[in-house]
């Protein structure tokens, strides 16, 4: 197909990189408050004692912190039910600008709380930026997957990934008490998301709404044309592709809802998303980068500095997620990502319970968090965030990016409050908690999964469009179940 031909273009890379502009303040806010917790801790404090003139009790700083770092992820769980109406009201460029303005604002709050004294703004300035979370890091791989060529579209959501990951290691850098992690500068850390916020409302507003979006809902078939002919910079690929758009538009309706998770046809691919990202976002990943740094200062007196080991190999991993994308396939990933996750916490376990014994080992445990999170970022990470994207057929496309925002988000919410919990009760057996998930999850995707690899949109939801219950044998050459 000419679809599956396209070649990069200026105006679809320029699109893709300002897009994911979004995905990098999510992962600098993710960071940044890494290394600095003992600083902001003490801010809480700090404030508590000037309006009560006494100290904070231990367990209700540990609370307060909690909480401080979770909202995020419970704000960003609420914003991901607004993002079908953003999608389909607004279109999905249109939608990633309005929703940055939440970002501007959250940002502000957050670095506006030293000189407020009020660890009550900096708390909520983190739920309006989890708002934010929750909205953009669907409306990205949306927007990307509908404006990128077959060939290339796995590969080009990747980016959102890499882009997060980059964010990841840019904050953990500037929490550090060499940069920006310091008393007096960790407001102004928190201030910095505002940099690529205001880099993308200079540029995203020049490129193409998607094609698939002006055809399906607008029904604009001349802009829907134009729009295309500027990613794609080709006459020929153009009319062939708009050609297939057109045909699958023929035999689309609108869905609510209600009816996605009524409908027969959506149901596999709802337990195809369900596995993947429950099994990406409660397999540990989440815990060892919100908690890293607390966890080596016990066995190591530069923790932060191992930290940052862990932001390095989060992202030189998403790179190698990028390149191998098109090449591997999504179930590959997933299932080598699984697997290997597994594996790791099942040795987490191991060497966590007899490190008190055979202290030498704590080299190895920091070789064993870094090995799950390049497991993490090899599949289960970037592919978690669009796969929904792809099972899916345009109507249910944005619902399905919701719920996929939903499960990431309520996942990360989850762990980042009952981890440390978990940590006091179960100790080193935690990981076995996590080993389960992960086998759970590599199971059930071996079994249920399609390749959707080097496939059109309409070809995969033709798929789940066959006889209900019978398994299909498709053309690359794969079972699937209905």
């Amino acid at each position: 197909m000419a679809s599956q031909e396209s070649h990069l273009t200026a105006t679809l890379l320029t699109s893709i990189l300002a897009a994911v502009l979004g995905s990098l303040q999510i992962g600098y806010h993710t960071g940044n408050v890494n290394a600095p917790a003992k600083i902001i801790e003490e801010f809480f404090n700090h404030t508590w004692r000037e309006r009560h003139n006494q100290s904070m009790p231990d367990h209700s700083l540990t609370l307060l912190w909690s909480l401080s770092v979770s909202i995020k992820d419970f704000g960003a769980l609420l914003g991901s039910l607004g993002v079908k109406y953003f999608a389909d009201s607004y279109g999905r460029r249109n939608s990633i600008l309005i929703v940055n303005s939440l970002s501007v604002v959250g940002a502000a709050l957050m670095s506006a709380s030293k000189a407020s004294k009020s660890f009550e703004v900096l708390i909520l300035g983190r739920l309006v930026f989890g708002l934010f979370c929750g909205l953009v890091m669907s409306l990205n791989p949306l927007y990307i997957q509908e404006v990128s060529p077959t060939n290339l579209r796995g590969a080009f959501a990747t980016l959102n990934q890499v882009s997060f990951a980059t964010g990841i290691l840019v904050g953990m850098v500037a929490g550090l008490e060499t940069a920006m992690g310091t008393k007096h500068h960790w407001a102004m850390m928190l201030s910095l998301s505002i940099i690529p916020a205001i880099a993308q409302y200079l540029v995203l507003p020049f490129c193409p709404e998607s094609p698939r979006y002006l055809l399906f809902n607008k029904g604009e078939e001349s802009k829907a044309e134009a729009a295309l002919l500027r990613l794609r910079g080709r006459a020929d690929k153009v009319f062939a592709e708009l050609e297939e758009m057109k045909e699958e538009a023929a035999h689309t309706q609108t869905v609510t809802i209600r009816e996605f998770f009524k409908k027969r046809r959506y149901r596999q691919p709802i337990i195809i998303v369900l596995i993947i990202n429950l099994g990406s976002q409660l397999s540990g990943f989440n815990a060892i980068i919100n908690y890293s740094t607390r966890m080596f200062q016990a066995k190591f007196e530069q923790a932060k500095y191992l930290t940052l080991g862990v932001g390095a190999v989060n992202v030189t991993f998403t790179l190698v997620a990028f390149f191998l994308m098109e090449r591997a396939g999504r179930k590959k990933l997933l299932l080598t990502g699984f697997i290997s996750i597994a594996t790791c916490n099942l040795f987490m376990t191991i060497v966590d319970s007899v490190l008190h014994l055979v202290p030498e080992l704590r080299s190895l445990q920091v070789l064993l968090v870094f090995c799950l999170i390049s497991a993490y970022e090899l599949g289960p990470g970037p592919i978690s965030w669009f796969i929904a994207a792809e099972l899916f057929d345009q109507p249910g496309r944005p619902i399905a990016m919701a719920f996929t925002s939903m499960l990431n988000w309520g996942g990360k919410f989850v762990l980042a409050l009952l981890f440390p919990p978990l940590l006091k009760i179960c100790g080193a057996y935690v990981y076995l908690l996590f080993m389960t998930v992960a086998l759970i999850a590599f199971t059930l995707t071996w079994i249920r999964l399609p390749e959707t690899k080097g496939r059109t949109f309409d070809d995969i939801a033709e798929e789940f469009r066959g006889a209900d219950g019978i398994p299909l044998h498709n053309k690359i050459g794969f079972n699937t179940f209905t």
